[in-house]
This record gives C-alpha cells, sequence and structure tokens, in this order.
C-alpha cells in the first residue's frame, strides 16, 4: 500500500473522529442548555402564577368586605324602615282627625309621588314631541282628510294639551288590533282616538278619566229591512277588528244568531254595506252619527244598540307622570271652555264629560 493513501485514510479518520467529537460536544452542550434553561423557565411560572393568585386572593378579601358592609348597610336600611312604618301606624291609628287622601312629607300627594317615581312624562319633554298612535281611519275622533292631513276632535285637543306642555304633537298611525302591543313597545306615547274603556284595557293599559259619552249602535243602508234588534236574526254585520265593538258584540246575547264579519276599519265596514256585501254595520255612535251627517250616503241608525260606555286616552301602565300631566290640562281646558269651543266645532256642542 503506496504511502500517500495511508496517510489519507490517516487522516480521513482523525477528521471523522473529531467530526463525531464535535457532534457529541453540540449534544452535550443542548443538553446541558435545556436542563440550565428548563429550571428557569419553571421558576419563572410559578412565580407569575403565584403574584396571580395573591391579587386574586386580595380581591376577593375586598369583595368579601364590602359585601359584609352591605349587608350591614342593608340590614341598618331594613331596621330604619320597620321603625319608621310601626311609627307611620301608630300615628295613624291614633290620628282621629287623619285626611283621607294621604300625603308626603313634603304636601304631594301619594300619587304625585308615585309619578315622581318614573320619567314618562320628562322623557316626552326632553324629546320635544308627544307621540300620539291612532286608527288614522276614525271620523271624526282623528282620520286622513283629503289633502292627506290627519284631523279630528281628538287630534285638536292633543294640539292644545302639547301646546300647553310646551311640546309638538306627533301623529302616528296604527293597526288598531295591535294597539297595546304598538303602545308598549314604544312606537307612540299614547292612544288617543277615541279608545273606549273596558275591563281588559284598564288591566293592561294606564287610562285618563273619560272625556266622552259613547254607544255602539247598529246602522243600516236607508232602504234596509231591519228596523229593530229582532231583525238582525240571520244577517251578516261587520265590525272593526280589535275593537270594543267587535268584543260587545261577540259576547252578546244575538252572538248565536249572527254571522259577525270583522274588517280592518270602520270605513272599510261602511264600504261594505254600500256594496251589499254585509246587511249591518256595528259601531261607534259618534262615528255613526258624523257619517250619516256627513257622507251623504243614505244610512240610518237603529234606535237600539247594544251597550254605552265611555272614551279615554291609554299610556303605558308605569307611565304615570305623563298620564297625570295630560289629565290636568284636560281639567284646565275644560274651566278655560277651550275644551268646548274645541267640541262646538266638531260635533255643534259641548258633550266633553271631562271634570
Amino acid at each position: 500500500m503506496p504511502r500517500h493513501f495511508t496517510i489519507r485514510i490517516s487522516l480521513l479518520i482523525v477528521s471523522a473522529l473529531k467530526t463525531k467529537k464535535r457532534r457529541k460536544f453540540a449534544e452535550i452542550l443542548q443538553i446541558s442548555a435545556v436542563l440550565f434553561i428548563l429550571p428557569i423557565y419553571f421558576f419563572i411560572f410559578v412565580c407569575y402564577y403565584i403574584k396571580v393568585i395573591f391579587k386574586a386572593c386580595k380581591t376577593l378579601r375586598k369583595e368579601i368586605k364590602m359585601k359584609k358592609l352591605n349587608l350591614k348597610a342593608i340590614a341598618v336600611a331594613m331596621a330604619a324602615a320597620l321603625t319608621l312604618g310601626l311609627a307611620g301606624c301608630s300615628s295613624n291609628g291614633n290620628s282621629s282627625t287623619a285626611d283621607s287622601s294621604a300625603t308626603a312629607g313634603d304636601g304631594t300627594s301619594v300619587t304625585e309621588s308615585k309619578a315622581e317615581g318614573d320619567n314618562s312624562l320628562q322623557k316626552v319633554k326632553d324629546a320635544g314631541q308627544f307621540i300620539l298612535g291612532l286608527d288614522a281611519t276614525f271620523k271624526p275622533m282623528g282620520y286622513t282628510d283629503e289633502n292627506g292631513e290627519i284631523v279630528g276632535f281628538d287630534i285638536d285637543v292633543a294640539e292644545e294639551v302639547c301646546n300647553r306642555l310646551g311640546v309638538k304633537l306627533v301623529k302616528q298611525p296604527i293597526n288598531w288590533d295591535t294597539l297595546t302591543t304598538d303602545l308598549n313597545v314604544g312606537k307612540c306615547d299614547c292612544i288617543w282616538n277615541g279608545l273606549s274603556i273596558n275591563e281588559e284595557r284598564q288591566e293592561k293599559m294606564n287610562l285618563s278619566e273619560p272625556y266622552m259619552k259613547n254607544a255602539m249602535v247598529f246602522v243600516v243602508k236607508g232602504d234596509s229591512t231591519v228596523a229593530k234588534m229582532d231583525d238582525l236574526k240571520g244577517k251578516k254585520i261587520s265590525v272593526q277588528n280589535g275593537s270594543s265593538a267587535q268584543t260587545i258584540l261577540e259576547n252578546s246575547a244575538i252572538k248565536d244568531d249572527i254571522t259577525i264579519s270583522p274588517i280592518a276599519t270602520n270605513v272599510e265596514a261602511l264600504q261594505q254595506l254600500e256594496l251589499g256585501v254585509v246587511d249591518v254595520v256595528f259601531l261607534d255612535e259618534v262615528v255613526a252619527d258624523y257619517e250619516i251627517k256627513n257622507s251623504g250616503k243614505d244610512y240610518k241608525k237603529l234606535a237600539e244598540g247594544l251597550e254605552e260606555e265611555q272614551y279615554a286616552i291609554a299610556f303605558r301602565k308605569n307611565d304615570q307622570a305623563l298620564r297625570d300631566a295630560v289629565q290636568k290640562t284636560l281639567s284646565e281646558m275644560k274651566a278655560d271652555g277651550k275644551l268646548g269651543e274645541i267640541s262646538i266645532k266638531w260635533f255643534g256642542s259641548d258633550i266633553t264629560i271631562v271634570k
């Protein structure tokens, strides 16, 4: 074997050994680094979470302390309220000359004190507008005229009320069969459009005092053979859907002898009468009188009706402050003659019953 070949082989072996040593050394370094760095990371991790846990414990201690203070405050308040209540009962029991209408400490009535708990009036004043919900076909209380303007007795009264309250009247047409929902979801601030008072509405809404009397009557064409209640047997009667007229008719003694045909508005009901689709329309007397006088159509009203009722303004159940402000303004308008003036414009006399 040549000498130079032997030398080359020897060099390769030495190089390989060195490379192997370097690799081993690198592996040792990597292992050492891992073994050295891991404890450091673990230490940092433990310290961080100890800090987090300590902070959480500190916060929890504060919250517990606050809750204890709150519980003490609540206990003190309850004890004070109980003491005042017992004192008030004792005072009322000993006073034989106490006024039947209770008053608050500042002299305001209990009703006024309750009204102070809601901001319904202030919201209307802040907005600068009072939104009135109505069926815009309900003549003569509130309806759309030939110029596209919403007019009527209720509208004129509401305009005057808004002027005195310092806000703008906004007229918002609604569907009468969803009036309670529209009011409660905030589509309007009130329903003011010949709204009849009944038990269901008193439960669901906050009603004003009655401002007008009304009755539910039957209207037929001038040449109709229907002249009295007994003649209604077997007849088809149209009524506004969702109205108190519908409720009255559906619960009346004649309900099984007639066919009830609900429709969206009184205007459409009268159109059906004119076309002969129905035989009779059952509706508010105030509407019937206005249509007989102003429509130019040959209608007549039966002398017999089913039920007398009254109109009121409806507010949301908790909107006592707004309701009271409107009621107070109506009373002032009755006293100074403005309400009577508007009634004479629409009905020829003052038919309002506001006190």
